[in-house]
């Protein structure tokens, strides 16, 4: 008993298989698109607004109103990490031992993305990497604590979104 070789039925095959593989290949996003999404996002994120501490207070049912503002200090706990991390670009010197932290993140094109904007808002900012591979946004580095903290509260006052800076601490 032999098979009956049937070229067409193997023609089929290898047209199925071609289209298969081609559609595999244009389903996958691009880079590209992907960092324009991303882009944008932030930009949207950026521009929301910001609310203020004031607030109306109606004390009687007269026509008098009372505003009070409120004004809090970041008196919360500054987060602190110790940790090895190295400069993606192999610049090791602009790290040191106080690090200002605004972003972690697992994708290389997110925080390149990040840095890229601190810099052009004149922050010395760095990208990092850790043993682990998240890639860590370095806004601003120091040797000491204290100019650490003050150039933490300044980016934190210039940008709102970045009310969860924390430092790492470079081994």
């Amino acid at each position: 008993m032999s098979k009956n070789y049937n070229p067409m039925r193997k023609n089929w095959i290898w047209g199925l298989s071609l289209l298969l593989i081609g559609g595999m290949a244009s389903c996958k996003s691009s880079q590209s698109a992907y960092k324009a999404a991303y882009e944008k996002a932030q930009e949207k994120k950026i521009e929301e607004p910001v609310t203020t501490g004031t607030t109306p207070v109606v004390t009687t049912p007269s026509t008098t109103t009372t505003t009070t503002t409120t004004t809090t200090t970041n008196t919360a706990p500054i987060r602190e990490q110790s940790e090895k991390i190295n400069a993606v670009d192999g610049n090791d010197a602009l790290l040191k031992s106080y690090n200002v932290i605004v972003g972690s993140f697992r994708q290389r094109l997110n925080a390149q993305s990040l840095c890229e904007r601190l810099r052009a808002d004149g922050y010395p900012a760095v990208l990092a990497q850790n043993a682990q591979g998240m890639y860590r946004v370095v806004a601003c580095s120091f040797d000491d604590r204290a100019t650490a903290v003050q150039a933490r509260e300044g980016l934190q006052a210039k940008y709102p979104q970045f009310t969860d800076a924390w430092f790492l601490i470079n081994k």
